[in-house]
């Protein structure tokens, strides 16, 4: 049998441009599979720039607390595409395994019949198909690049729509300014189905609510005069029409993991979840997992090469929105315990390096720049680190996670340091891979 990675990188000939926004090939490919799509649990579809996942998480986290089946589609991978396919289950969903994924691919290259089509559309078809021919009771839905024509927008009658925080990122594609973001963002909402809108600047929120008003989708803003999220005595405490929940404090680390938290509450409120017993809600805050999300790595192979005492910390972030939210949460870590912070940096040439690096600037003691092997657009290790030098950085290269980590051990210091590996979400999946920290 052909592997899977074989098969994916087989589909990369079958159009030019590895993205290329528009839903005409996806959607003459479901037609012929039969409109899966139309076949699927009750969904909700989450978009945004950042802490789209988070919020699914907390969602899924929830639901699966309640002893529902939950569906969810994710991307990008961070070790092995399987990740991005969640199959739902009594007790709790997996990754598709290998046979399963081979054959919704066969199918979907077989219906294809070579015609033009993106691997992220093929594989979101593969998916719809796994998702309608395995019973569940919802299915959380993430869209893969903006909204309106992302792969994943072929839902017509979602449960609900969910925009997280919209900021600058893939402005090649989605626009130069946020606005323009935002409105690429809202083409996911639907007549009928609520609009949660998390916490905005005030421009996106306007652009967000007007779309909302005009397909005739109630509009729900969180942080606003819908509901309120805040931490209150070491508890989050939230409040909606509904009533007031007092859970515990989210799992996942950081500040912003509140709003992603209320977010995802305000979600399945608005969803017709509200009546779930209470216990699956505070179990919901306490047992969701994200990986590469504020995540400290514990043991491994590259926690085993860092300095004796140090604690190792994984991110993805790489825009400047996910910098300013990384560099408080670790200002707020450095409150509670002090140690020097240091950074290990990767990130692709696609990126705003200043925008995300500045926030850092009078935090970090020190970065350490490296390269990501396996993505031919990432920065050089010398370009990042001049960039850091730039913004107000101390900063060096390394060749690799790994040297950066022996170099740390290797320098004496009057405490261990706290070191973040943070600036791409492919450097993650690399350090996940190398630590030997599989997602689950």
């Amino acid at each position: 049998m052909e592997s899977s990675d074989a098969m994916l990188a087989r589909f990369l000939a079958l159009h030019p441009k590895t993205i290329d926004l528009s839903l005409g090939r996806i959607e003459r490919l479901l037609t012929r599979l039969g409109a899966p799509q139309r076949q699927l649990p009750p969904v909700i579809h989450v978009a945004g720039t950042n802490g789209k996942g988070s919020t699914i998480a907390f969602m899924r986290a929830v639901l699966e607390a309640a002893g529902l089946v939950v569906h969810v589609y994710t991307s990008p991978h961070l070790v092995r595409f399987h990740e991005r396919i969640r199959l739902g289950r009594p007790g709790g969903g997996r990754f598709v395994g290998e046979d399963l994924l081979v054959a919704a691919l066969e199918r979907c290259e077989d219906a294809n019949g070579g015609a033009p089509i993106t691997v992220f559309e093929i594989t979101t078809a593969a998916a719809m198909l796994l998702f309608a021919e395995t019973p569940a009771d919802v299915l959380l839905l993430e869209v893969g690049l903006g909204g309106r024509l992302d792969a994943t927008n072929v839902v017509e009658t979602p449960q609900a729509c969910v925009v997280t925080p919209v900021s600058l990122d893939h402005a090649d594609y989605l626009g130069d300014n946020v606005m323009r973001i935002a409105a690429e963002k809202a083409g996911i909402f639907k007549r009928g189905a609520p609009a949660i809108i998390a916490p905005q600047e005030p421009e996106p929120t306007a652009v967000l609510e007007a779309a909302a008003e005009r397909v005739g989708a109630r509009s729900i803003l969180v942080g606003g005069q819908d509901f309120h999220v805040h931490e209150e005595r070491g508890r989050l405490v939230y409040q909606d029409e509904q009533g007031l929940i007092d859970l515990p404090l989210p799992r996942l680390a950081g500040r912003h993991q509140l709003v992603n938290a209320g977010t995802a509450l305000a979600t399945l409120r608005a969803a017709g979840y509200g009546r779930l017993p209470a216990e699956a809600f505070e179990a919901g805050m306490s047992r969701a997992e994200w990986p590469a999300r504020m995540q400290r790595l514990r043991q491994g192979s590259l926690v085993d090469l860092a300095p004796d005492g140090a604690e190792l910390w994984l991110d993805g972030g790489h825009n400047p929105d996910g910098g300013r939210a990384l560099a408080a949460a670790f200002a707020e870590l450095e409150e509670r315990h002090p140690a020097p912070l240091v950074m290990i940096v990767g990130m692709l040439g696609t990126k705003d390096a200043d925008g995300f690096l500045k926030p850092f600037v009078g935090l970090a003691q020190e970065l350490i720049a490296v390269p990501i092997p396996s993505q031919l657009a990432a920065r050089p290790a010398e370009e990042v680190a001049g960039i850091a030098r730039s913004v107000g950085l101390q900063a060096r290269a390394s060749d690799s996670v790994e040297a950066a980590l022996a170099g740390l051990r290797a320098t004496e210091r009057e405490r261990p340091p706290r070191i973040l590996v943070t600036g791409s979400l492919y450097l993650a999946g690399d350090v996940l891979a190398a630590n030997g920290t599989l997602p689950q």
